[in-house]
């Protein structure tokens, strides 16, 4: 058994993940949560970074960022890191850090609720449809506006009715697809 464990490459224990996760914490759900935060936490870093990336680019050019964003989307012309413009590299990169890890911490908590609240709702009901994706999709999106920094009952309620329609749509069209 140990030289199977030894004979193993790098390739196959990327594979393996797909199979069994990267996470065993002793019950599917919480398998399922963790593996979910974990892998949009880090595609949320890696959106926040990017995004900064682009911000720095287009202000070094000299061009007006605020032209590229459609003006009808509020804040698009400021900088979503205003904290960047510090008088030294050590403040800017310590406001980089504190806004990449809040958004990675808000897109972890989005795909983590969800995929525990469907796959919850899935074992309850025993089935797994759109009222499942629409009541997860809901609750995730009044959760996710609750995170922001400014967050008003009008605001959740939108955000509940957009992740239960987003959800909702990506369930029914996944059949079709």
């Amino acid at each position: 058994m140990t030289g199977d464990l030894e004979t193993r490459t790098l390739l196959d224990e990327l594979r393996s993940f797909n199979k069994g996760g990267l996470f065993d914490l002793g019950h599917p759900l919480l398998n399922r949560i963790a593996e979910s935060f974990v892998k949009a936490a880090g595609i949320g870093a890696l959106q926040a970074v990017s995004r900064e990336a682009y911000f720095t680019a287009v202000e070094s050019t000299g061009l007006d960022s605020g032209n590229v964003a459609p003006p009808e989307i509020p804040g698009a012309k400021k900088h979503r890191f205003p904290d960047l413009r510090g008088e030294n590299n050590k403040k800017s990169l310590e406001a980089m850090l504190k806004n990449t890890g809040k958004e990675s911490l808000q897109w972890g908590l989005a795909a983590g609720m969800y995929s525990g609240l469907t796959y919850g709702l899935k074992e309850a009901r025993g089935a797994h449809d759109w009222k499942n994706s629409a009541v997860a999709g809901a609750i995730t999106g009044a959760a996710l506006a609750l995170t922001s920094d400014d967050s008003s009952h009008e605001q959740i309620i939108q955000c509940a009715i957009t992740g239960a329609a987003i959800s909702t749509a990506a369930n029914l069209l996944s059949g079709i697809f």
